[in-house]
């Protein structure tokens, strides 16, 4: 008798979860401002760009690490007063087409991995945070990663508005108010 698994009812080219399953983890980003690129085009729409903006992109995953740390860790890199002019998510597993053309074009030669997370400035990568170097850090350390690159590069300040938005995502999403964690 044959078995029927995901792949058989959903095609190879289709997403490999069903949207009930990925919902929350898309959320998660999109209710702290990030865009979702659901297609090649979007990916190059919005990473093709010459106008000196800094993008933030992160490669969703639904495995335990982008849970427990990559997307807790780039929200919380929010917070800096220095930050990317814009957000962006792609999904592994679910926007297929977008995935590859994100890796292929944008993240060229790189062994492919998700999560990931990385900023783009005129079209280039200028820095990339791994999935087995996600899987070694805590939320924090990333956040911390990505803030120093912010700092280096990235001229848009964030806003108190920003700040509370995000703050409010915090602490319904995570049940901790990052106001409150120890800086050291």
């Amino acid at each position: 008798m044959p078995q029927i698994n995901i792949n058989s009812l959903l095609g190879n080219s289709g997403p490999s979860y069903p949207e009930n399953i990925a919902r929350p983890y898309r959320e998660e980003l999109i209710e702290s401002g990030y865009e979702q690129l659901l297609t090649p085009e979007d990916v190059d729409k919005a990473l093709s760009r010459k106008d000196d903006k800094v993008a933030l992109v992160v490669l969703n995953s639904v495995c335990g690490c982008a849970a427990r740390v990559a997307r807790p860790g780039a929200n919380l890199s929010l917070f800096n007063d220095r930050i990317p002019d814009l957000q962006f998510t792609v999904f592994a597993g679910m926007e297929k087409d977008a995935v590859t053309h994100f890796r292929e074009k944008y993240l060229a030669g790189l062994t492919p991995s998700s999560p990931n997370i990385a900023i783009f400035k005129n079209g280039e990568l200028v820095h990339i945070l791994h999935r087995y170097q996600i899987e070694r850090l805590e939320a924090g350390d990333i956040a911390d990663d990505l803030i120093e690159v912010y700092n280096s590069i990235c001229t848009k300040e964030q806003t108190q508005e920003g700040r509370e938005k995000l703050r409010d995502q915090f602490i319904k999403r995570y049940q901790i108010d990052p106001t409150q964690l120890p800086t050291e």
